[in-house]
């Protein structure tokens, strides 16, 4: 399979580019794709064959799913379940933009992510380009553009030069922003909301003085009170490496995305077989405590279905998510 790559700057380009993704999206295959953070490679969320081509092009197993990037919050109640009063609160806050939260899968749904333990860490990105092609195909599962063990594509030509033809469409919109320290984009911060308390997993663009701003009990799982991603940003092969991306960050109480401690601060490291071993273990430690942190989802029970707030987008039911993901596979 050879692949195309789109200049977005062109109009022209867009369109026939915005237009391909979705074929390939509806046809089980990848795409990239900018966000606000770093390039991420995208499958639709719904189809397991697209997901495992995912998993595939980056050289990583089901042990770290990807986390599930959506167009915008009105799909949150469509997508997970049990969510807490805290998680809707900082996405208010933080959607769209560069905050992942990890919350309890919907059990209705019908999708296979990877070793999720139940659950799904979901964004909303701060990219127009990003949030255009989500509104026509609905959810993506999306990981950073990058082969484990390397550093996360912050340019479409570094996304071509580890994934080549594995990827169908590349949608190039120029360079990711540089974080504050200017030496690449930061990664999103992540924060676990399947627990009575949230916890920040992963360091990154949200600092945790303004996640507290929004939500007082929020606590970094590493302990460290003063690490702050948003300074700067991820270290290049880290476990904690890519935006949007399980490398550092797997499903459960540390699941679609979450690292289990920052980065240390200091020059990037080293990518290779070391650090993609050091990331899986990362991962698997996390996936196990996820396992245990609380009782599965009961299927049966009588669900309270969430009242917006005033002004606040309407969610979607499970039914209109499933209706959305099927508009982009092509159907009705």
């Amino acid at each position: 399979m050879s692949h195309t790559v789109y200049d977005c700057s062109s109009i022209a380009q867009r369109t026939a580019g915005l237009k391909h993704a979705g074929r390939a999206l509806a046809a089980d295959g990848c795409v990239v794709l900018p966000t606000d953070t770093v390039y991420g490679i995208g499958a639709n969320a719904f189809s397991g064959r697209g997901v495992a081509t995912l998993l595939a092009a980056k050289g990583r197993s089901r042990a770290m799913p990807p986390p599930v990037l959506i167009a915008h919050s009105g799909v949150l109640d469509g997508l997970a379940d049990e969510v807490s009063d805290d998680a809707r609160a900082l996405a208010r806050a933080f959607w769209p933009g560069g905050l992942t939260l990890i919350l309890h899968a919907h059990p209705s749904l019908g999708w296979d992510l990877g070793e999720t333990h139940g659950t799904v860490a979901l964004r909303v990105p701060d990219d127009e380009l990003a949030q255009a092609l989500l509104i026509e195909t609905g959810p993506l599962a999306v990981s950073s553009a990058n082969r484990t063990g390397r550093p996360a594509a912050a340019s479409v030509a570094e996304a071509v030069e580890m994934l080549g033809d594995a990827v169908e469409v590349y949608l190039d919109d120029g360079p990711r922003p540089a974080g504050s320290t200017g030496r690449g984009p930061a990664a999103s911060t992540i924060v676990d909301c399947t627990g009575e308390t949230p916890v920040l997993v992963r360091h990154g663009a949200v600092a945790l003085s303004r996640l507290r701003e929004v939500v007082a009990s929020v606590v970094p799982a590493d302990g460290d009170e003063e690490t702050d991603a948003a300074a700067g940003p991820v270290p290049s092969g880290s476990h904690a490496v890519s935006e949007i991306d399980p490398e550092a960050a797997p499903h459960g109480a540390g699941t679609g995305d979450p690292g289990a401690a920052p980065a240390a601060a200091g020059p990037p490291a080293a990518p290779g077989p070391a650090r993609a071993a050091e990331a899986q273990g990362v991962a698997a430690a996390l996936v196990a405590r996820a396992g245990t942190a609380r009782p599965a989802v009961d299927q049966d029970r009588t669900r309270v279905p969430h009242r917006g707030a005033p002004g606040e987008q309407r969610p979607l039911s499970v039914d209109e998510a499933a209706r959305l993901v099927a508009r982009g596979r092509g159907g009705a």
